[in-house]
């Protein structure tokens, strides 16, 4: 593993483990018009084990957020990668089962600012980052609300995640929105 990955495997390790509740948002500019949230999996289409906590969490950021523009699904709908170290930190989390960790990917659509400035497709930041700098300031003010709304998810977490038969019927309907009504 790149010592990159171990330093973000180790700060998981010390700082979110250590808690009942946990999650991780990693961004990054991604292809596309459309922003995504991406949760786990990305190395099998197979459901995520806290898929309730997840769709909990979707429901109230669509009842509190009604206009976002946000996709929220799983990575596997958009490709199946190997060695994905979000995976790979879920998998090790689940030893523990009173312990919840969510990692989020905040996929930005780059291709919003690359139809604003078509020249920076030839500049070898320019595909995946806004060159001009109100752009830069104007990507960081849009996904602001959502950052603030996620700290205050975790924050809050004891007043929206599902326990008892709650937990049961949230894992059934995230599997009919995301997974077609399949099993986990």
């Amino acid at each position: 593993m790149e010592a990159e990955n171990l330093a973000v495997c180790e700060v998981v390790t010390q700082e979110l483990f250590t808690h009942r509740f946990s999650m991780a948002v990693d961004c990054h500019s991604g292809f596309g018009t459309r922003d995504r949230v991406w949760f786990p999996y990305a190395h099998t289409a197979r459901p995520f084990p806290h898929l309730a906590d997840v769709w909990a969490w979707k429901r109230i950021f669509d009842q509190t957020h009604p206009q976002h523009r946000y996709v929220v699904e799983p990575q596997s709908h958009q490709y199946l990668a190997h060695g994905d170290l979000w995976d790979h930190l879920c998998l090790r989390s689940l030893g523990e089962p009173q312990q919840c960790f969510v990692p989020l990917t905040l996929e930005m659509g780059s291709w919003l600012w690359v139809k604003k400035n078509p020249r920076q497709l030839f500049t070898r930041h320019g595909m995946f980052n806004p060159l001009i700098a109100h752009r830069q300031q104007r990507v960081f003010r849009r996904h602001g609300a959502w950052l603030d709304f996620v700290m205050r998810a975790v924050e809050s977490n004891a007043n929206w995640r599902p326990v008892g038969t709650a937990r049961q019927a949230d894992t059934e309907a995230a599997l009919t929105h995301w997974y077609r009504g399949a099993r986990a």
